[in-house]
C-alpha cells in the first residue's frame, strides 16, 4: 500500500519515513501516502507519538517536485491534496515531531511547521525559496511561519528565499532542538518517549487548547480551555493520574 512512506513502531512511538531519493520532495504520491499514514495511525489505540522524517542524511524533504509544477499550470489551480497533507498532520491529535535530518525547504518546512515539535541536525538549513519560481509558500507558510518568528522576520526569509543555518533557525523558534549530525533520531525518540508516558487524553486536549487559542480571541480560548479540563475529569485517565499521585505510585495511562 505504501511505496514511498515507511512505518516503524517503537512502543507508542510511530516513526514515520518519507523515503524518495533523492531528496524526498513532497510529490503527489508522497502527500497521498502520508495523509493515508497519518490517519491510519491515529486509530492506532497503541500509537502515543509520531516521528516524522526523511530517509537519508541529505534532506528532510527539499520540497515540492517541481516536474510536476508544468502540469499545475496547465491545470490554472492547486491540487487539492496539496494543502489537506499539512493540515491532516497539524489537526491529527496526536502530538508530533519533524525530525530534520537535511535540506527542509518550501513544502518540506511547511510540513515541519505543521508538526508539533521540530528536531534538527547541525546541518539542516531551512527555507521558503518559492519566490525564486515566482511563487509563494501555498502549504500555510505564510500563515504558521509569522506566528513563529514575527511578521517582519518571516516576510525577509520568503521575500529573500534565503536558507537558514540549523543555530539560527533555534534562535528564531522555527526549532526547538539542535543536536549533531546523525544524532537527530536518538534525540527525536528520547524526545517522543517523554511525551508518550502520559495521557494521550490530556495531550491531545492540551493540543487542541494550543492551536485553538492561536485562532480565536482570549475569552473564546479560555473558555474552550475550561471546557477540555472539565471533559479530564470524566477520564479514566484522570482518575488514574490523581489516584496514583495521592498513593504516591507511577500512574498507568490507558489513554481511556
Amino acid at each position: 500500500m505504501y511505496e514511498v512512506i515507511s512505518l516503524e513502531k517503537k512502543g507508542p512511538i510511530a516513526i514515520v519515513t518519507i523515503d524518495n531519493p533523492p531528496m524526498n520532495p513532497l510529490n503527489i504520491q508522497v502527500r497521498t501516502e502520508l495523509i493515508s499514514m497519518v490517519r491510519e495511525l491515529e486509530q492506532d489505540d497503541d500509537v502515543v507519538t509520531l516521528i516524522i522524517r526523511g530517509a537519508g542524511d541529505k534532506a528532510f524533504v527539499a520540497g515540492a517536485d517541481i516536474k510536476e509544477f508544468p502540469q499545475r499550470l496547465k491545470q490554472q489551480q492547486q491540487s487539492a491534496d496539496q494543502e489537506s497533507v499539512f493540515e491532516v498532520v497539524a489537526n491529527t491529535p496526536k502530538p508530533t515531531i519533524a525530525m530534520l535530518n537535511g535540506y527542509t525547504l518550501g513544502g518540506g518546512l511547511e510540513l515541519a511547521l505543521a508538526c508539533d515539535l521540530r528536531v534538527a541536525e547541525d546541518h539542516v538549513k531551512v527555507g521558503f525559496p518559492e519566490i525564486k519560481l515566482g511563487l509563494l509558500p501555498g502549504g500555510g507558510g505564510t500563515q504558521r511561519l509569522p506566528k513563529i518568528v514575527g511578521p517582519s522576520k518571516a516576510k525577509e526569509i520568503m521575500f529573500t528565499g534565503s536558507q537558514i543555518e540549523a543555530e539560527e533557525a533555534l534562535a528564531l523558534g522555527i526549532v526547538t532542538e539542535v543536536v549533531p549530525k546523525g544524532a537527530g533520531m536518538e534525540k527525536a525518540e528520547l524526545l517522543a518517549t517523554k511525551i508518550s508516558r502520559h495521557s494521550l487524553q490530556a495531550l491531545s486536549r492540551i493540543k487542541s487548547c494550543v492551536n485553538v487559542g492561536e485562532e480565536q480571541p482570549l475569552s473564546e480560548s479560555l473558555q474552550y480551555e475550561r471546557q477540555m479540563f472539565q471533559e479530564l475529569f470524566s477520564t479514566e485517565d484522570a482518575k488514574e493520574g490523581i489516584s496514583a499521585f495521592i498513593e504516591k505510585r507511577r500512574p498507568v495511562f490507558t489513554h481511556k
